[in-house]
């Protein structure tokens, strides 16, 4: 018997939009890693998503699908006990989505708090991309997913996903489980600049993929505190990106007390911290640049993590869809007489 469609189902994914950072890591990857222990779980690469930043950039996409794929082998995701997905790959993804969208009110989408934002950082907005968010209602709802993994900007999401699941299964029937929010250890990880998230279009990212000498640089840039002249005096380790990246990823957290009492009371230096944390980032990045480099070496592995997950996930696609499509009896038009009598 397979004891693996025993477990609870799992759906979270990234956009394609290039290489993954430590946002992503404390964010997301740390959660999943944990979770691909115990759950059946679904890795998605939402490229169609991606096109709504991308839609003439398609190189660019193609070519970050590659990129998240080695990233995600490269901090320890196991494509044996998970399922890697290409989303374009799997078209029933755009037929869930052309249905749902016929029972979802454009309200919804427009109370999305990451949709506001991103409207109003864009000057244009395609249709697609104003779409994006009833997009992610159909991922999660064509494996039937019971958990979501997810940063704690994207709560709204799952709550859109459970109203949309819930208004299908009461005027059609009860298909789709209302799947939960489960929010990682470190919700966002700010940028290096101080700005209140790491992202790729505001260049304040140490990737995943940034080797030694990249990541000194990175940290010797680092905000710390404005209100310090000189390294004796007192200094504040609030809203300080050093000690905010220390605390998700120095391992000796009684040292780290010890270290920030330090600074407060003036008897050590931003040089100093900063040296801590530039060893500490390249200590925990090195077995991941290890990995990196034997993937790219060996691509025919990442391609059959990304074409085997995405053929497993294509089943659980086409059975997900028939069963919708019975529910909401759009099949079985060749019976013309029984449907006329009705």
């Amino acid at each position: 018997m397979d004891t693996e469609n025993k477990k609870e189902r799992i759906l979270t994914g990234m956009r394609p939009t290039g290489p993954l950072h430590l946002g992503h890591y404390v964010g997301a990857l740390e959660n999943w890693l944990k979770l691909q222990e115990q759950y059946d779980c679904y890795f998605l690469i939402a490229d169609y998503q991606a096109l709504g930043d991308y839609a003439e950039d398609v190189d660019r996409i193609r070519k970050s699908v590659i990129d998240v794929a080695i990233d995600w082998l490269s901090v320890g995701l196991d494509p044996k006990r998970s399922t890697f997905v290409i989303q374009s790959y799997i078209p029933e993804h755009a037929e869930l989505f052309m249905l749902l969208s016929m029972i979802t009110p454009v309200g919804m989408l427009e109370r999305n708090p990451t949709l506001k934002s991103e409207m109003e950082r864009l000057k244009e907005i395609s249709l697609g991309f104003y779409n994006y968010p009833a997009s992610q209602v159909a991922d999660i709802l064509l494996p039937k997913a019971n958990l979501v993994p997810v940063g704690e900007d994207q709560v709204p999401h799952i709550e859109l996903t459970r109203e949309i699941a819930r208004k299908f299964n009461r005027i059609y029937g009860p298909v789709f489980p209302e799947p939960k929010a489960l929010v990682g250890r470190v919700p966002r990880m700010i940028g290096i600049d101080g700005k209140a998230k790491m992202s790729k279009s505001l260049g304040n990212c140490i990737y995943l993929s940034d080797d030694e000498q990249i990541v000194a640089k990175k940290v010797k840039k680092m905000y710390t505190d404005p209100t310090r002249a000189k390294a004796t005096d007192p200094g504040h380790v609030e809203g300080n990106v050093v000690f905010i990246y220390l605390d998700a990823f120095y391992s000796d957290k009684e040292k780290l007390e010890e270290l920030k009492e330090l600074y407060q009371q003036g008897k050590i230096g931003d040089a100093e911290t900063k040296e801590l944390l530039t060893k500490t980032l390249n200590n925990f990045l090195d077995p991941i640049r290890e990995k990196r480099a034997y993937y790219l070496s060996h691509p025919e592995e990442v391609r059959q993590a990304l074409i085997e997950g995405t053929e497993r996930a294509r089943k659980t696609a086409q059975a997900t869809i028939a069963e919708v499509r019975k529910a909401m009896r759009i099949t079985g038009y060749e019976d013309l007489e029984n449907i006329q009598k009705k």
